[in-house]
C-alpha cells in the first residue's frame, strides 16, 4: 500500500481503462444467452360460470363468520387466531422472510468494514523481534451492471409476499377448521342427546312390557329383547361420549390449549337461509390467498433463473481502503499521513467444469416445475368450489328428504308400539320402527351438520375472507409499488 498525495491514481487510470475495455468484449459474449422468461406473460383460462350456474357475477361475500350468527363460535376463533402454535409458526416465518429480504437488498449497497490489527514477529536472524499495528477502512461495492443482484433481491421480495399470503391462507385455515371443529362439537352433543332419549325410551318400554308379563300378557321374548335394546343403547351412549369429549379435545388443541375435553360448548345449529353470491371463477386467482402465495412462488423462481443465467457474467466490483501503521497501537492516528488506494477489478468465470451452467438448467427446471405446481393449486382450487357446490346441492335435497323421512319414522314408531299394546303387532316390529326413527333422527342430524360445514368449506374455497373488510384493487397495487421501490 503506497503513502503519500495522489499514490496509485496513474496505475488506476489504466486499470478502469482495461476493465472496461475486458468489459464491452465479455458483454457481446454473455449477452448472447436468451433472456429468462417472463411469468407475468403466462395467461390462464377460466371458465365463465361455476359449473352450470349463470348467475354468479355476484362479488363473493365476506365476514361469512357472521353468517353463522354464534357469538361463541367467534370468540372460538378470536381465540385460536391469538393461540394456535401453528398459526404462530407461520407469523414467524413471514418475520424470517422479511429478515431474508433485508439481507439480499443489503447486497446492492456498498460495505464498509474497520480492521484494527496487532502483530508480533522475528525473523530467525533478527536479533529481537518486532511489532506491527494497523488501521484500515475498507469499502467493497459490486456494480449491480447487469442486474444480478437485483434478481437475487426480487427473488427475495417475492418470496415474502408469498410468505405473506401463505399467512392470510393459513388463518382462513384455521378459521374454517375451528368452525367445523365446533360444529363436530355440536353434532356430539345431539347424537349424544339423541342416545340418551333412546336410553330412556328403551326403560320405559322395559318397565311396561315387564309389568305386562307379570300380568301375563307379554311373553319372555318381549322381556330378553326390550332388555338387549336398553343394554346396546348404554353401550351407545357410553361410546358417544368419548365421540364427544374426542371431538372437545380436538377444538381445544386447534385453540391452542391443553386438550382436556372440559371446554364448555353451547349454541344452537346455524341457519341456512339462502344461497351465497359466488362470483366469476376468474376472480379466484386474485381473491384465493392460497394461489396468490403459489403465483408469488413461480415468480420468485422466475428471479432465481434470472441469477442463476446472470452469475455466468462478468463481476464489476470497487475496492477503496485508508488506513494508518505504526509499531504500536498509540501510534495510529497520531497526525501520520494515512495510506490509501482504490481498486478496480473484473472477473468473469471461464472454466467451472460446468457447475453454472448445470445452475442455470437446475433453475429454468425449477421454473417449470413451479409453473406445474401452480396450475395443479389453481385447478385444485377450482375443483374444491365444484364439489363444494355439488355437495350443497346434495345435501340440501338429501336433507330435505330426510327430515320428511324423521317425521315419517317418529310417528310410525309410536303407532307401533300402540299396535303392540293393544296386541296387533308382535315386539319385534316395535324394535325395527323405533330404530328407523332414531336412525332417521340421527341421519338428520349429521346432514344438517355436513351442509354447515360443506357452507364454510364452499366460503373457504371461494377465497371469501372470515372477517376482514374486502381491499381494494387500487390499494393492493398502492402496496406492491411500495414494496418494488424499496428494493
Amino acid at each position: 500500500m503506497n503513502r503519500g498525495k495522489g499514490s496509485g491514481t496513474g496505475p488506476f487510470r489504466a486499470t478502469v481503462k482495461g476493465v472496461a475495455a475486458a468489459a464491452a468484449c465479455l458483454l457481446l459474449l454473455s449477452c448472447s444467452r436468451p433472456a429468462t422468461p417472463d411469468a407475468s406473460q403466462r395467461r390462464i383460462v377460466a371458465p365463465e360460470n361455476w359449473g352450470d350456474r349463470q348467475e354468479t357475477r355476484a362479488q363473493v361475500a365476506d365476514h361469512w363468520l357472521a353468517t353463522l350468527g354464534s357469538t361463541g363460535l367467534t370468540q372460538l376463533v378470536e381465540t385460536a387466531l391469538e393461540n394456535n402454535q401453528t398459526l404462530q409458526q407461520q407469523a414467524l416465518a413471514v418475520e424470517i422472510r422479511k429478515e431474508q429480504l433485508v439481507r439480499a437488498g443489503s447486497a446492492l449497497w456498498p460495505s464498509l468494514d474497520l480492521a484494527l490489527k496487532r502483530s508480533r514477529s522475528r525473523a530467525v536472524s533478527a536479533p529481537a523481534a518486532s511489532d506491527a499495528a494497523s488501521v484500515d477502512l475498507n469499502l467493497t461495492y459490486e456494480l449491480d451492471i447487469w442486474g444480478k443482484l437485483s434478481a437475487d433481491a426480487r427473488r427475495a421480495n417475492r418470496l415474502l409476499l408469498a410468505e405473506q399470503a401463505s399467512y392470510a391462507q393459513a388463518r382462513q385455515d384455521l378459521v374454517a377448521r375451528v368452525a367445523n371443529a365446533w360444529l363436530t362439537v355440536l353434532q356430539a352433543d345431539r347424537l349424544l342427546r339423541l342416545f340418551q332419549q333412546r336410553v330412556d325410551n328403551a326403560r320405559e318400554n322395559q318397565a311396561i312390557i315387564e309389568s305386562g308379563y307379570r300380568r301375563g300378557l307379554n311373553s319372555a321374548l318381549d322381556v330378553y329383547l326390550v332388555r338387549n335394546e336398553l343394554n346396546s343403547q348404554i353401550s351407545r351412549v357410553r361410546d358417544q361420549e368419548s365421540v364427544k369429549v374426542a371431538a372437545l379435545r380436538a377444538l381445544e388443541r386447534l385453540l391452542g390449549q391443553y386438550p382436556d375435553g372440559r371446554l364448555a360448548v353451547s349454541a344452537g345449529w346455524p341457519v341456512l337461509t339462502e344461497d351465497i353470491p359466488l362470483g366469476m371463477p376468474s376472480d379466484l386467482i386474485t381473491r384465493k390467498a392460497g394461489l396468490v402465495a403459489s403465483w408469488n412462488r413461480l415468480l420468485a423462481q422466475d428471479a432465481a433463473l434470472a441469477f442463476a443465467h446472470k452469475q455466468r457474467f462478468p463481476s464489476l466490483n470497487l475496492t477503496a481502503s485508508a488506513g494508518d501503521r505504526g509499531n504500536e497501537l498509540d501510534d495510529l492516528l497520531k497526525g501520520s499521513p494515512f495510506a490509501w488506494s482504490l481498486l478496480g477489478s473484473l472477473t468473469t468465470p471461464l472454466f467451472n467444469a460446468g457447475r453454472l451452467r448445470a445452475g442455470e438448467a437446475a433453475a429454468a427446471l425449477e421454473v417449470k416445475q413451479a409453473e406445474q405446481a401452480y396450475l395443479d393449486d389453481l385447478y385444485g382450487a377450482f375443483e374444491a368450489v365444484e364439489n363444494a357446490l355439488t355437495r350443497d346441492d346434495s345435501l340440501r335435497q338429501r336433507y330435505q328428504a330426510m327430515v320428511k323421512a324423521q317425521e315419517n319414522a317418529i310417528i310410525a314408531a309410536t303407532l307401533s308400539f300402540e299396535q303392540y299394546q293393544k296386541g296387533l303387532v308382535n315386539y319385534t316390529t316395535v324394535l325395527e320402527a323405533q330404530n328407523r326413527s332414531f336412525e332417521a333422527q340421527t341421519t338428520v342430524i349429521q346432514l344438517r351438520k355436513q351442509r354447515i360445514a360443506n357452507r364454510v368449506d364452499l366460503h373457504l374455497a371461494l377465497g371469501g375472507d372470515f372477517d376482514a373488510a374486502p381491499r381494494t384493487d387500487e390499494s393492493t397495487a398502492a402496496e406492491q409499488d411500495v414494496t418494488d421501490k424499496d428494493l
